[in-house]
């Protein structure tokens, strides 16, 4: 018998159950899951002298062509110290350009170069292929369920960026 088999009645009110030693594996599953989806693109950004920031900044700005400073900072919930300094480095590189706001001078829309979106392109060919082979296991039940988990993990103001994120494509 199954783990969800011995959980009891099926659907959500089978989740309303869950023992804390159940909610345990599914923390450890995240951790590890993290660590595996992660790990190709940690490879890559390594070889560059990059971490997990410069990743993150140049996926959305990838995703928000334009995106303000203040937008990113927003996004990715850091300091504005921490993302000036990767920005900086991004920039030096040649990897993300800076233009000056065209209603307001004291903005700063960010823009990948063809260099950012070639590594850009690098970093999420390596997890789409790690989430392609996963969803294909799982099948699409599970992932529409997936899906439901993360977005009801989001407090409110995560849940309105992702779905600003998403809607804007």
């Amino acid at each position: 018998m199954g783990e969800a088999e011995r959980a009891g009645p099926q659907g959500g009110e089978a989740l309303l159950f869950l023992t804390d030693e159940q909610l345990r594996q599914g923390i450890e599953a995240m951790f590890f899951a993290y660590r595996g989806f992660t790990a190709d693109p940690d490879r890559i950004l390594a070889t560059l002298s990059y971490g997990r920031a410069h990743h993150r900044a140049i996926h959305f700005i990838h995703c928000v062509p334009g995106t303000t400073v203040n937008n990113l900072l927003s996004i990715l919930g850091v300091t504005k110290q921490s993302l000036n300094r990767v920005l900086r480095t991004l920039i030096a590189d040649g990897l993300v350009e800076s233009r000056v706001g065209r209603l307001d001078k004291r903005e700063r829309h960010l823009y990948l170069t063809e260099r950012g979106e070639g590594l850009e392109r690098q970093l999420s060919d390596a997890q789409r292929a790690r989430m392609r082979q996963a969803y294909r296991q799982a099948g699409p039940e599970a992932v529409a369920g997936f899906r439901k988990v993360l977005e009801a993990m989001m407090d409110s103001e995560q849940h309105r960026q992702y779905r600003a994120l998403r809607d804007s494509r």
